[in-house]
């Protein structure tokens, strides 16, 4: 019997690269690995290749080393890993979903107020969450009345870009912010004010875009330097949620977001605890980050039923306390392979293959062929 096809829905810049082996950060041989480990060919798709009720796509398919593009019929299940944020892209993908296409992690990019008003559902998620609302001017005010440092970030942006910090001085406030908005920002500006007076600079990008005003905690750090944990939680072969591994990111000296992309690097979350806070016990804060973790995905998942794979970050703070940052829908996983965490970098391609062949397993007819 053929195996059958399992698609992965990419973004176009990563399907015209596939030819080439130029993939950027996306190792499309694991993939290609765990898909024959679990009885299916992968297929990479394209969204404007997608029709709904037709019975055949275009796609690259692995082939003797290399990838064929060829016509393929429609695969039943498709994992997603391009953002797409046309209205017309969201009008056809749910329109698939319709038709009966197992399409996970449909969509993969939420507003941060979004998600904080989810996990605020759960009173036990609560004390973990800071301080968080939609950005307005009388907002901010409010915030800046109670708290003496903030963080102000795009709600729906990614990889650090965008993020400000406003902090509380004897002669006012201060506010620091990225000398550009792309996402390979290296350098950041100040700006002094006092009281009310809040600057036109950010009053103007409040209104260009939509931010959120988040309570800046006192976290943990590194040699002096904050960083959050990136906590992969995907789907697996079973159809559960589990945690496939943690890495901290560290922010560049003088600078406050740990982004790999603004200048951040990575090191082992083991390694950190163990040289700046040999108190804490590393094994148990390990393991309570990964419950607290596996119950943010609950909550989420409850909300956001089609979602299978997700980047969190998480903060701790000076006893070890955790504390949630942000969900990032499309993970960028290859902040473990810059740790020189290759089985764990490895896993989080391995794990939405598998959960492929959960979703292929419930199909009528379809016979397990895992291993």
């Amino acid at each position: 019997m053929n195996r059958p096809y399992v698609g992965i829905l990419v973004g176009e810049k990563l399907y015209q690269s596939i030819p080439s082996g130029r993939t950027g950060h996306e190792n499309l041989s694991f993939y290609v690995e765990s898909a024959q480990r679990y009885g299916f060919v992968p297929c990479f798709i394209r969204i404007g290749d997608l029709m709904p009720g037709q019975t055949q796509v275009k796609a690259y398919v692995p082939a003797h080393g290399k990838y064929v593009h060829t016509t393929v019929p429609v695969p039943s299940v498709v994992h997603n890993r391009g953002i797409f944020t046309k209205k017309s892209d969201e009008r056809k993908l749910a329109a698939l979903t319709a038709g009966g296409l197992r399409l996970y992690n449909r969509r993969n990019r939420y507003g941060k107020l979004m998600i904080h008003r989810l996990l605020m559902e759960d009173h036990e998620l609560r004390p973990h969450l800071p301080s968080t609302v939609a950005a307005s001017p009388s907002a901010l005010r409010m915030m800046m009345d109670m708290y003496d440092a903030l963080i102000i970030k795009p709600d729906s942006s990614s990889i650090g870009r965008g993020v400000m910090k406003l902090e509380r001085r004897q002669s006012g406030w201060r506010l620091t912010y990225p000398a550009s908005v792309s996402t390979s920002n290296r350098s950041w500006k100040t700006l002094l004010f006092r009281g009310a007076n809040i600057p036109a600079l950010l009053l103007g990008r409040m209104r260009r875009q939509r931010y959120i005003i988040q309570q800046r905690l006192p976290l943990a750090t590194y040699q002096g330097r904050p960083f959050d944990i990136r906590v992969s939680v995907q789907r697996g072969r079973e159809g559960h949620w589990k945690v496939t591994g943690m890495v901290a990111k560290v922010a560049a000296r003088g600078a406050y977001i740990t982004n790999v992309a603004q200048g951040g690097s990575v090191c082992a979350l083991e390694r950190i605890l163990q040289e700046e806070y040999p108190e804490l016990p590393a094994a148990e804060i390990m393991n309570g980050i990964a419950m607290f973790s596996l119950r943010i995905v609950d909550r989420l998942s409850a909300g956001l039923p089609e979602l299978a794979d997700v980047g969190l970050d998480i903060a701790i703070t000076r006893d070890g306390f955790p504390m949630f940052i942000e969900c990032n829908g499309k993970d960028q996983r290859y902040s473990f392979h810059l740790a020189g965490m290759h089985e764990a970098w490895k896993a989080t391609y391995d794990n939405p293959m598998g959960y492929a062949r959960y979703l292929l397993d419930q199909l009528p007819g379809e016979s397990s062929r895992s291993q």
